[in-house]
């Protein structure tokens, strides 16, 4: 008669609970899922990274934008899922990693294993006759412990023990990804990233306002941010001339000075090769392009505006869009879509650009008009134009109006609206500004696993025993891991030594790692071999 089922008390549901999530094949799964997480996010563009991107994929795929939206794809690392299988593996990581180590501890404070009452049973073992015990187990024993073993006396003969850094090394590797998940989390929770456009000649001050997109760990205070300031003097930009890779790049960088609390000082800030403050922040070159300067008077023939524009590169060339809003003009408010060629060439497909220097470069852009807006405060790109209360301006036979300037040149609206002139141009960076606490610690925690990691790879641990009993001395191994080479010729050379013989000396090594004959020492015998005959079986492990 079968048994009644009782349900799992609190305690035992709990112990049953952590026991799953802290077993191997739950750490695997975690891991699986974390990799697979990531997938949807290097492939489908990130908030965190580029919102300018989700935008103009969203715009690009309205079917995958409704799929994506509601799963939460545009967020991938921040999402909730996300999250707690990150927060999981981390739990069950260090559940399996501290009885590991109390474990390990224990095993290293126990000597070596008590002598197998029949040693000619291990893997590997040889016999020989032998004289006095006491003589022979005090060489054998010395032999041992020069070759880093830790042994074990008994009357009848020797234990002998190694390869305890190799749980040691493992247990390092898997206690270093966890300080990895430390970091990774200290950098999200209390790092941020942002980015920003300046113009060359223009400066950059590290607070959120000045910042075109800006990103924070959820604990961050963003009023708290390391005081500093970047001056951008000047930025060069070469491009290769000759027949062979003809426009490529050749060298990006920017004079720049740098006020933080160590001071002000002038720096080269190339693409490779970050600024570090004096606090931490890094300061990253990520991008470049053309600010072609205008000035724009209104109808009354006042200035309305005047300066550089940053205009987005649009190809390899450097062709380049902007918007040039002028809502301070008067009685119309004023606005033109522009393009930009560095090296202009009006062809049959219209004007392009064929190298990304300024070698001659060129305007071209239409104009658009309408009443004075009214300040709401709600932000809009300035890299965009919302038409919908503009008029496009006309020309004199009402074909829409379009200009193509040589840098110095303008002209002159109709029906007195304005004027334009486009006055020049210069170069604008994109620096990435970021604090990511955390990456000290993943670096040096990184370089510790991966020296973990060796150190359980290639040693490996070995047991050797040697046993005298009525007159014959037997010696036997086992490797407690993969099957290695030497253990044969350490079986080998422990028994030479038990019965009174030499055998291959301390620091040659090439018998015991490879196997090799080395000088004085073949196969087939040893050099002063005593008396008695010798015996070498293999067996199976027991």
């Amino acid at each position: 008669m079968s048994q009644p089922t009782r349900a799992l008390g609190a305690s035992e549901l709990g112990r049953w609970a952590w026991g799953q999530l802290t077993s191997m094949r739950t750490a695997l799964l975690l891991l699986f899922l974390l990799a697979l997480a990531t997938i949807p996010g290097s492939m489908i563009p990130q908030q965190s990274a580029s919102p300018i991107s989700v935008l103009d994929f969203k715009r690009a795929n309205p079917f995958w934008d409704r799929i994506f939206e509601p799963l939460g794809f545009y967020d991938i690392y921040t999402s909730p899922g996300f999250s707690a299988v990150y927060l999981l593996l981390f739990i069950s990581l260090i559940g399996c990693i501290l009885p590991r180590i109390a474990k390990y501890f224990r095993a290293v404070r126990k000597p070596p294993p008590a002598l197998p009452a029949r040693v000619e049973r291990l893997p590997v073992s040889e016999s020989g006759a032998v004289g006095a015990a006491g003589p022979a187990l005090d060489r054998a024993e010395k032999w041992l412990a020069a070759r880093r073993y830790r042994t074990r006396r008994s009357p009848d003969g020797v234990s002998a023990e190694r390869g305890y850094s190799r749980e040691a090394g493992n247990l390092v590797f898997h206690v270093s990804l966890v300080f990895i998940l430390l970091g990774m989390a200290w950098s999200n929770l209390w790092g941020y990233h942002g980015s920003v456009v300046v113009v060359e000649g223009r400066g950059f001050a590290n607070v959120i306002t000045q910042f075109d997109d800006f990103t924070a760990g959820g604990l961050l205070d963003t009023d708290s941010l390391e005081p500093f300031s970047v001056d951008i003097n000047t930025f060069t930009a070469e491009f290769e001339t000759g027949e062979v890779q003809r426009g490529a790049a050749r060298r990006f960088d920017a004079d720049v000075t740098l006020h933080d609390a160590a001071g002000s000082r002038d720096e080269l800030l190339t693409v490779n090769e970050p600024l570090l403050t004096s606090g931490g922040t890094q300061v990253n070159l990520i991008g470049h392009g053309y600010a072609p300067s205008f000035t724009v008077r209104d109808g009354n023939g006042d200035v309305a505006f005047s300066g550089p524009v940053v205009f987005l590169p649009q190809d390899g060339n450097f062709a380049s869009i902007g918007v040039i809003k002028v809502p301070d003009a008067r009685p119309y408010r004023l606005a033109f879509e522009a393009y930009f060629f560095p090296t202009a060439v009006l062809g049959e497909q219209g004007p392009q650009s064929v190298f990304p220097d300024a070698l001659s470069p060129e305007v071209y852009l239409n104009a658009w008009m309408g009443e004075p807006g009214v300040e709401t405060g709600i932000p809009e790109s300035i890299y965009t134009l919302n038409t919908d209360e503009l008029t496009q301006i006309e020309g004199d036979g009402g074909e829409v109006l379009s200009a193509r300037m040589l840098p110095g040149a303008g002209f002159a609206l109709p029906d007195g609206l304005g004027s334009i002139s486009f006055d020049g141009w210069q170069r604008w960076v994109k620096l990435q500004v970021s604090e990511t606490p955390g990456n000290a610690m993943m670096l040096i925690s990184l370089a510790i696993g991966v020296a973990g990691l060796c150190v359980s790879l290639y040693v490996r641990p070995r047991r050797l025993f040697v046993r005298i009993a009525d007159g014959t001395a037997t010696a036997g191994g086992l490797d407690r891991a993969d099957a290695a080479s030497g253990l044969e010729e350490q079986v080998a050379d422990l028994l030479q030594v038990t019965v009174g013989g030499t055998a291959d000396p301390i620091g040659s090594g090439h018998r015991e790692d490879s196997g090799h004959n080395v000088p004085g020492h073949t196969d087939s015998g040893h050099a002063g071999g005593a008396p008695g005959a010798r015996r070498k079986e293999t067996h199976d492990a027991v």
